[in-house]
C-alpha cells in the first residue's frame, strides 16, 4: 500500500509497474500520466496526498475511475448510476479541502440522497424517485473532498445479503464472477474490489457492509448506532447504520473522522470518541481479552474455511499478545429473529408508505420483488404492540452482550457461516421457504450487532484454497470504535492484504 511514496519513486522503483504500465493503451484504462496499475497502488487518502502536492489531478484521478468503471462494469454489473458529468463540473468548480480532496468516490444506491440524482433503492417501484435534497452524510462526504461520480447497486431496500435485482440484475464477485458481491453494498464492494476506487459508500442493517466485504476481500467497518448521523429527512433506524468499504483500514478511519457526529435534532448518539480515528489506527492496542464465538445464534453449520479463518486469526491474535477464549453467547436464537424480522418488517412497510404517497397510489405485487412482497404483506399485521415488544426484546439482547463484554474486550467470530454463495442462492425472486434457510445461515453472525447497534468490523485474513476471500469480524463494545481501529490496524500491519487483487 503507497501512502507517502512520490509518483516519482513508484515509477523509478518498479519495472513491473512499468512494463504493465505499457500495456494500458491496448487495455483502455490509461487516461494521462498516471498509469491504472499506479493508481490502484494507492489508497484513498495516498491518492488524495498526490492531488495535494500537485503529482496528479482531481480530473485525472476522475477519469483513471471513469475509465476503469467502463472497462469492468458490464462484467460485474456494479454502478448503476453513472454522475460523470456532475462530477467534472465539481472538479472544475473547486473542491473543498479536505483529506480526500480529489478522490474518486461511489454512493450506495440505497437512502443516500444527492440532490437532483435518482435513488432506486434497488427497487422498480424507486426506479425514477429523484431526490429534492442531499443528506447530511453526503454533503459531509464533499467537504471532505470526495468526488461524487455514481452510484453502486443495492438488492431491493438492502433485503438480502446479495446484490441482485430484478430492476438492475446481478452483481459479480470479481474474485468468482459466479458468486454474489455480498449485499446489500455489494455493489461498493465489488467496485472496490475490481479496482475502480479504492473506497466507497455502504449502509449496514444486518451484515450489508461487513458481508460484501468478506465476500471481496476488503476492510468493512460497522460504527455504533448514532455514530453517522441518516438525516434530515431519512429516519433513524435501530437496525441499519451508514459508511463505507474500503482497502486499507486508515481510509475507512478517515472517512468515520470526517462524517461522525450528530446532526440537529438526532436523538441516538454514540459517545464522543477520545482522538481521531485515523490516528488510532496507528497505536497498538494493550493486549485485549478476546471472547471467540465459534457457534452462531442460529446454530447453522459454518463452513470449515469460515472456522478457520476464525481461529487463525485467534492464533494471529495470541501472537500478538491478545487472550482468547471461546465463548458461547447469552441470545435466545427464536426471540431474536422474531423481533428482528419485526422491526425489519415494519421498516419495509414504512418505505413502501412513503413511495405510495410520492407516486398518489398503491403499491402492487408487480412493483415488488417476491420475498420483498411476502414480507411487506405479513408485516403490514404488525401492531404497535408488536412493534414495541420487539424493540424491548431487542434492547434486553443488547445489555446481556454488553454484560458479557464486561469481561471481553472485543468478541471474534467468522463474518459469515460460508464463502462468498452462487449467485441466486440468496435472490429475493425466489420461494419464501427456501430464502429464509439460505439467508440465516448465511448471515448468521452479523446480524446480532446492528440489534445491539455495537461497532463490528469485517477483515480479510483469510482465503480459501480456491481463491476465495474469507473475512474474520471483531465486535467491541458500544461506542468504542477506536479499540477495534487500533486491532485493524496491528492485524494489517500482521497480515497484509492490500495487495492481494481478484482476477477480474
Amino acid at each position: 500500500m503507497k501512502q507517502s511514496l512520490s509518483r516519482r519513486d513508484v515509477l523509478r522503483h518498479s519495472a513491473t509497474l512499468a512494463a504493465v504500465a505499457a500495456m494500458q493503451p491496448a487495455l483502455g484504462f490509461s487516461t494521462g500520466a498516471m498509469s491504472f496499475a499506479e493508481y490502484r497502488s494507492y489508497d484513498a487518502l495516498g491518492l488524495a496526498q498526490l492531488v495535494d502536492k500537485g503529482d496528479v489531478s482531481a480530473l485525472e484521478l476522475l477519469e483513471i475511475a471513469i475509465a476503469r468503471t467502463a472497462a469492468v462494469n458490464p462484467g460485474i454489473n456494479c454502478v448503476v448510476e453513472e454522475l460523470y458529468d456532475s462530477a467534472r463540473s465539481a472538479v472544475r468548480a473547486g473542491l473543498p479541502r479536505g483529506p480526500f480532496t480529489g478522490v474518486p468516490f461511489l454512493l450506495k444506491d440505497l437512502g443516500m440522497m444527492l440532490q437532483g440524482t435518482v435513488t432506486t433503492n434497488g427497487s422498480r417501484f424507486y426506479q425514477d424517485a429523484h431526490a429534492d435534497y442531499t443528506s447530511t452524510v453526503v454533503e459531509r462526504y464533499q467537504r471532505a473532498g470526495l468526488v461524487i461520480f455514481g452510484k453502486t447497486a443495492s438488492p431491493e431496500f438492502g433485503g438480502t445479503g446479495t446484490t441482485e435485482s430484478m430492476l438492475f440484475g446481478d452483481t459479480r464477485n470479481p474474485w468468482d464472477l459466479s458468486r454474489s458481491a455480498g449485499g446489500s453494498s455489494g455493489g461498493s464492494a465489488a467496485a472496490v474490489a475490481a479496482g475502480i476506487l479504492p473506497m466507497a459508500n455502504g449502509t449496514d442493517g444486518g451484515g450489508s457492509i461487513r458481508i460484501p466485504a468478506s465476500c471481496c476481500g476488503l476492510f468493512g467497518m460497522k460504527p455504533s448506532r448514532g455514530r453517522v448521523p441518516s438525516g434530515p429527512k431519512e429516519l433513524s433506524s435501530i437496525m441499519s447504520v451508514i459508511h463505507a468499504i474500503s482497502r486499507s483500514v486508515r481510509d475507512s478511519a478517515a472517512l468515520l473522522d470526517a462524517s461522525r457526529g450528530p446532526e440537529p435534532g438526532q436523538t441516538t448518539i454514540a459517545p464522543f470518541p477520545d482522538g481521531d480515528y485515523q490516528a488510532a489506527v496507528a497505536r497498538a492496542p494493550k493486549a485485549l481479552r478476546i471472547g471467540l464465538i465459534g457457534t452462531p445464534i442460529t446454530y447453522s453449520r459454518v463452513d470449515a474455511e469460515c472456522s478457520k479463518a476464525a481461529n487463525n486469526a485467534a492464533k494471529l491474535c495470541e501472537g500478538l499478545g491478545h487472550h482468547v477464549s471461546e465463548i458461547q453467547l447469552p441470545v435466545d436464537p427464536p426471540e431474536f429473529f422474531a423481533s428482528t424480522r419485526i422491526i425489519n418488517g415494519v421498516a419495509t412497510v414504512q418505505r413502501v408508505a412513503s413511495r405510495e404517497q410520492q407516486l398518489g397510489r398503491d403499491v402492487t405485487e408487480n412493483d415488488l420483488e417476491p420475498i420483498i412482497w411476502q414480507r411487506y404483506q405479513s408485516s403490514r399485521q404488525y401492531t404497535a404492540q408488536q412493534l414495541w415488544d420487539a424493540q424491548h426484546r431487542i434492547e434486553i439482547t443488547a445489555r446481556k452482550i454488553a454484560l458479557l463484554q464486561q469481561d471481553y474486550d472485543v468478541l471474534l467470530s467468522p463474518t459469515l457461516a460460508t464463502p462468498p454463495v452462487k449467485l441466486g442462492a440468496l435472490s429475493l425472486n425466489q420461494d419464501n421457504a427456501r430464502y429464509e434457510k439460505e439467508a440465516i445461515s448465511v448471515s448468521a453472525f452479523t446480524m446480532l450487532y446492528n440489534a445491539t447497534g455495537q461497532p463490528a468490523m469485517s477483515l480479510p485474513l483469510h482465503w480459501t484454497p480456491e481463491g476465495l476471500p474469507v473475512g474474520v469480524m471483531f465486535a467491541g463494545r458500544y461506542g468504542e470504535e477506536t479499540l477495534l481501529y487500533q486491532l485493524a490496524g496491528q492485524l494489517e500491519q500482521a497480515s497484509p492484504w492490500f495487495d492481494k487483487l481478484p482476477p477480474a
